[in-house]
């Protein structure tokens, strides 16, 4: 996957940023690649969350008081500084949620249940995390719609001739992830938002793994929802965000019901807030809200070009590392036409015991289906590892990596 030159990034400096990494294990160095699932957070964010509840820490919308104004003005700037970071065109496009399943879930419950019928479809692919497969199964159920799924080529390619033939006239919606999980397939979602507006389909872009490493502008992707999380991309866990397009997000009901998503209550009758507080009901997630944009400060300040060039980098060297073995077997596109993780099967061992036995170098990684069983089923494997890097991981954890699996395969050989 070709990309612009870059300026390479100071890992050393940025990981000076983030306490664990100076973690030791059994007296072991910390060896942490497991980003896809979580990425660690720079003390710059930590600060953030502490200063909320140590200097203004209130309610949202419902004081005149000063900390109130303080708390109130900070959340609602959190919402433009997040909109800014993905390309939006404001704060009323940009709904803040739990993480990116309950982004999906929002608009799976507010759209999905009241667009959807039977004789409808929603295309997704085989690709899809838990989160996008999982909603859109059980709204199709509750709606009488059907699921349809694009299949993967043996490369971990997207089938886009199967793409155009199953999107129709009857698909409402297009559901895919930007970035898998495991094969590390970057997907081609302005492509599929092109195909899809053709028959007047919607298009919802999973983020999750492509936000954190990558700079992202849903305006000239042409998506009409993005979702993606903070906990991935440098921010605290327990907040993620809903893009969507202000005139569909205008023409939805909420579903989530209670305080501040309203404008007028009477006994009969409720009015809903603005875009984007008619998504938000009750007291939200005030600190790490404000947190989250901080964490786009950082990654802005730091480069989202250089991160996305780095994170290729190191899984182009740990994909061919791995694949000098004939006894492993690694996952979707070739190394150097991949995001910045690598799935991988050891012949001999399972996944979760190769896992384990890494655990006693230091070395943290992700084994299991990575919330996409039925991809593992297309792979014809249970479960797999997976090593995902980030801004601050080197060519030396990658060594580790390595070195660990090795002493994993000398075991049982």
């Amino acid at each position: 996957m070709a990309t612009q030159d870059v300026t390479p990034l100071d890992v050393e400096r940025i990981r000076a940023d983030f306490p664990i990494l100076e973690r030791e294990i059994d007296g072991q160095q910390l060896v942490y690649l497991d980003n896809a699932a979580t990425s660690q957070t720079p003390e710059r964010v930590i600060d953030a969350i502490s200063d909320y509840y140590r200097e203004y820490n209130a309610n949202v919308h419902r004081g005149i008081h000063q900390l109130s104004q303080e708390a109130s003005i900070a959340y609602e700037e959190a919402h433009d500084r997040v909109a800014e970071f993905v390309g939006a065109d404001g704060r009323e496009e940009i709904v803040f949620t739990g993480n990116t399943t309950e982004a999906m879930n929002t608009v799976g419950y507010a759209w999905g249940l009241n667009e959807l019928g039977p004789g409808d479809e929603v295309v997704l692919t085989e690709m899809e995390h838990h989160a996008s497969l999982v909603t859109w199964q059980q709204i199709a159920k509750l709606t009488g719609a059907e699921c349809k799924y694009i299949p993967i080529t043996d490369e971990g390619y997207l089938d886009m001739e199967a793409a155009a033939e199953l999107i129709t006239d009857d698909t409402e919606m297009v559901s895919v992830v930007h970035v898998s999980n495991t094969l590390g397939t970057v997907n081609p979602v302005s492509e599929l938002a092109d195909i899809a507006h053709d028959h007047d389909s919607l298009i919802f872009v999973d983020g999750a793994q492509s936000v954190p490493h990558q700079p992202v502008d849903v305006e000239a992707m042409d998506c009409d929802f993005f979702a993606f999380s903070g906990h991935k991309m440098c921010g605290p866990t327990g907040i993620g965000a809903l893009y969507g397009k202000e005139h569909i997000l205008e023409e939805m009901e909420p579903y989530s019901y209670g305080g501040d998503m309203i404008l007028k209550v009477t006994f009969e009758d409720s009015q809903w807030n603005e875009l984007p507080w008619k998504f938000e009901a009750g007291t939200p997630n005030i600190a790490d809200g404000i947190a989250f944009a901080e964490a786009c400060d950082y990654l802005d300040d730091i480069g989202l070009e250089r991160i996305h060039r780095h994170g290729q980098q190191l899984a182009e060297y740990a994909y061919d590392r791995l694949t000098e073995w004939d006894d492993v077997e690694v996952y979707g596109p070739p190394g150097d036409d991949r995001a910045g993780l690598v799935a991988f099967n050891l012949e001999t061992t399972h996944a979760h015991d190769l896992s384990s036995i890494l655990n006693d170098y230091a070395v943290a990684i992700r084994a299991g289906d990575h919330c996409t069983q039925p991809l593992h089923d297309v792979l014809g494997t249970a479960a797999s590892a997976r090593a995902s890097f980030y801004l601050y991981n080197t060519r030396e954890e990658v060594d580790a990596l390595v070195e660990a699996i090795d002493e994993a395969r000398q075991l049982f050989a």
